[in-house]
């Protein structure tokens, strides 16, 4: 436990403090020193910066998802000759991924490179003492919120995030509209109140981001998200 808390020290620090939680820590500290001293601030210009980083990928998702929008009627087709085969409909799912250069796991990769992001977030928030002693609105960035309004936040925007994308997903997908906001939460409730801050400001992001690219939820079923006022122009 007092390691997890200690002073950050550059100079004997491991590879990933060093370069990952120590420059995330400082930069923290920058953005906190010109805005205020408010880290709630600068954990929202952090996770802008993070965002703007990722947004190729994103992109990247966005054309997969797209292909894989357009591949829902040969999908449906597999599926119904398939219908009495689960093993030969995946199969043949697969292959159609292949030949038309659709990646079923595009999505996640967003996911897989913040991880790092954030496990270096919460080492940044726990390891300094600046941070963790922090009082922004009503939370103290440093302990759970226990009044559960963040973790409530963080559960909406990730659902509601998720909602943008539906029309993009395969049915297996979907599934995690409801599990994964429930994750979420449940986290949520267990970390430091700066890391569910941190999922908020980035699902906000997205959600307008999404807006952009793929169109709002409702629309995205009736139109296509290419017909969308809000979607991406091609």
């Amino acid at each position: 436990m007092e390691a997890a808390t200690a002073p950050i020290d550059p100079n004997t620090a491991g590879f990933f403090t060093k370069y990952f939680v120590y420059p995330l820590s400082q930069t923290l500290d920058w953005f906190a020193t010109n805005l205020w001293g408010q880290y709630g601030l600068s954990i929202l210009v952090v996770t802008i910066i993070i965002r703007l980083i990722i947004l190729p990928l994103t992109l990247k998702q966005y054309k997969s998802s797209k292909r894989m929008q357009d591949l829902q009627p040969e999908m449906k087709k597999l599926k119904e000759k398939y219908k009495d085969d689960a093993k030969k409909q995946q199969e043949e799912t697969m292959k159609l991924f292949q030949q038309n250069g659709v990646n079923p796991l595009a999505g996640c990769f967003p996911i897989i490179v913040q991880m790092p992001i954030l496990i270096a977030l919460y080492q940044a928030i726990m390891r300094n003492d600046h941070i963790r002693e922090h009082t922004f609105l009503w939370m103290n960035l440093g302990q759970p919120d226990h009044l559960y309004i963040l973790p409530l936040i963080a559960a909406l925007t990730t659902f509601i995030q998720q909602k943008f994308m539906s029309a993009q997903m395969t049915q297996q997908m979907k599934s995690l509209l409801f599990i994964f906001p429930v994750m979420i939460f449940v986290m949520s409730m267990n970390f430091a109140a700066a890391l569910p801050l941190y999922w908020i400001y980035g699902n906000i992001f997205t959600i307008i981001q999404s807006y952009f690219i793929y169109g709002s939820p409702g629309s995205q079923g009736s139109q296509g998200s290419q017909n969308n006022k809000g979607g991406l122009s091609k």
